[in-house]
């Protein structure tokens, strides 16, 4: 774990995947067709906590959906990348975007498509639902589910390996 909070003091940006790591991975149509998810509120205000720490968030999904960048725009999250083929592509050209290495990065995936971005990031993690071949790949596997917490247990080691995760929580505490 030492390793882990070694790499996660680098981060300067969390990217975080969508379907499966923000969501439980499942796909919800009305009856007008238009797509639905459902986000944990736990796991917003972990990202949100996280931004005011001076990390900035991004989300990287294959998919586009408008619940997404509705919840993307909710939580102040302006580098949202939708429908991207070629993740690897996106991420490359946000790391030259903001000037940062890979290794100042955080990537949060759950299925092969996230491979060659947690390959190249500084903090791979992932979700205890993501196929043996991820999860052997990465750094962390949360405890919590995909959908049910596990980003906001990603955004608090972060924190904690930071040393902002008691700034944060002191604000909760007056």
């Amino acid at each position: 774990m030492q390793q882990v909070y070694l790499k996660a003091r680098a981060v300067r940006l969390a990217i975080f995947d969508v379907d499966g790591v923000l969501t439980d991975g499942g796909l919800h149509y009305s009856d007008s067709g238009e797509e639905t998810k459902i986000f944990d509120v736990r796991d917003g205000h972990g990202m949100k906590m996280l931004q005011s720490s001076g990390v900035e968030i991004a989300i990287i999904t294959s998919r586009s959906s408008k619940c997404v960048a509705r919840r993307a725009e909710n939580l102040g999250i302006d580098l949202l990348f939708q429908g991207v083929e070629n993740k690897v592509t996106a991420f490359q050209a946000l790391v030259g975007d903001l000037e940062l290495e890979p290794v100042a990065c955080a990537y949060m995936g759950d299925d092969w498509v996230d491979l060659p971005v947690l390959l190249r990031c500084g903090l791979a993690l992932s979700v205890p639902e993501a196929p043996a071949v991820v999860r052997q790949r990465v750094h962390y596997v949360t405890h919590a589910r995909g959908g049910r917490g596990a980003v906001r247990e990603a955004c608090e080691l972060i924190m904690q390996a930071q040393g902002t995760f008691q700034s944060r929580l002191a604000a909760f505490l007056v």
